[in-house]
């Protein structure tokens, strides 16, 4: 059994965890009620902006766009959003793992052959690729730092012009999809090239759609405007979901970590106690076999 210094310095060394543990929680928690309130607001915006293109998309003549163009793949980017802290449970380790399934599961060909980029935003998940043997094409760590839709926008635009010019000839992006503050959905989704929507709806819908709307001034100037603003929109919002998700899961693994250090106090307190108890008795034995021994 451990000496009663050793115990206590571990009782110590225990309580000052746990302040930094309650500390990280509040901080996270404070956090996660802003980023919540702001994907909260975003969803209905972009949920409904995305209808309004795939009826546009319904209601047209079939027409060849830059962001519908299904090619050959012959390189692909794979974007993966974490995070630049860790102490944040799985978030990060989920999503490199997804991606590591995904190169090898579907892209395992064009991998052998260099063709597959991974772009990392958040420094985590390019540590956790990097040792893992896998070379990083791009990273960006100051956009979930510095969240906002206008701080995105180059960025994005950058995306649609890599694709449109033939950089890449599809783009993934994997990240946590914010459900509360102890779920996280780790998401997969194609951001380009986008669906066209023959391929999700049924006949009778489309035929319906066709006659909804009157479009002006023209329809090649309503995808040209709306089209970008859709992507825009739905990459903001993935950004969103991730930083909710960071602090949710920040705040849950720090709320666990402060039991579990109450949970090992106590039985540090227990071991304490005993110890204790078992010095008291061995000097009483040992004043009470002096008394004697003096005594004979």
């Amino acid at each position: 059994m451990a000496n009663l210094k050793e115990i206590r310095t571990r009782i110590e060394s225990v309580g000052s965890t746990k302040q930094i543990t309650n500390a990280m929680k509040m901080v996270s928690a404070a956090k996660l009620r802003k980023a919540q309130d702001a994907i909260i607001q975003m969803r209905p915006y972009a949920w409904k902006l995305h209808e309004i293109l795939q009826h546009c998309q319904m209601c047209m003549p079939k027409k060849e766009t830059p962001y519908y163009s299904h090619r050959e793949l012959k390189k692909v980017l794979i974007i993966t959003i974490g995070s630049n802290r860790g102490l944040c449970g799985a978030f990060n380790i989920n999503v490199c793992k997804k991606a590591i399934d995904l190169i090898a599961n579907d892209y395992q060909e064009l991998a052998k052959a260099n063709m597959v980029d991974i772009y990392c935003i958040g420094k985590k998940p390019e540590d956790y690729l990097k040792a893992k043997g896998y070379t990083i094409a791009h990273t960006r760590h100051d956009l979930i730092e510095q969240l906002s839709f206008e701080n995105t926008i180059p960025f994005i635009q950058s995306l649609l012009d890599n694709f449109t010019n033939g950089s890449y000839d599809r783009i993934e992006i994997i990240y946590n999809q914010f459900k509360n503050a102890a779920v996280q959905i780790l998401t997969h989704e194609t951001f380009l090239p986008l669906s066209m929507p023959e391929e999700f709806c049924t006949p009778e819908e489309i035929d319906t759609a066709r006659y909804s709307y009157i479009i002006e001034p023209s329809e090649d100037f309503l995808i040209s405007r709306l089209m970008p603003k859709v992507l825009r929109t739905e990459f903001y919002k993935a950004l969103l979901d991730s930083v909710a998700s960071e602090f949710g899961a920040r705040m849950t693994s720090m709320y666990k970590a402060s039991d579990n250090a109450d949970n090992l106090t106590k039985e540090l307190q227990m071991q304490y106690n005993k110890a204790r108890q078992s010095s008291i008795t061995n000097e009483i034995i040992e004043i009470v076999s002096g008394a004697d021994a003096l005594r004979k």
